[in-house]
């Protein structure tokens, strides 16, 4: 029983509860698109537009931030993920023009851990 109460204790207090987003990730207006998803998009960013995450993004230099959604649940946020990336590459691209008709990337203002150390 004390575990339960322990879990709902937990859940009710909204300092501990995390978000999840699931975020899409391009090169530059129509160009190559990368969806993925994690528990700080701060922190992501910072990874993708210093090039601390090697593979796909690093590759094809896909770091602009143009889409993204919150979930409270990562079950949630995986099962959404994987919905958009099951997509026709068409209809991701109505899905971030909804929002971000000019595939503004919307990290360019945030100030970036380790933005500045790039060189």
């Amino acid at each position: 029983m004390s575990k339960i109460f322990f879990c709902l204790a937990s859940f009710n207090n909204k300092e501990t509860m995390k978000m999840y987003y699931v975020y899409i990730l391009a090169s530059r207006k129509n160009g190559t698109i990368y969806i993925g998803v994690t528990n700080n998009l701060y922190r992501r960013m910072s990874e993708h537009k210093t090039g601390l995450i090697k593979g796909f993004t690093q590759k094809y230099k896909v770091n602009q931030l143009v889409y993204y959604e919150e979930s409270k649940y990562i079950n949630n946020a995986i099962e959404r993920e994987k919905q958009l990336k099951g997509w026709l590459r068409k209809k991701k691209i109505a899905l971030i023009e909804s929002m971000n008709p000019e595939w503004e990337d919307l990290s360019k203002d945030w100030e970036l851990m380790g933005e500045n150390d790039k060189e």
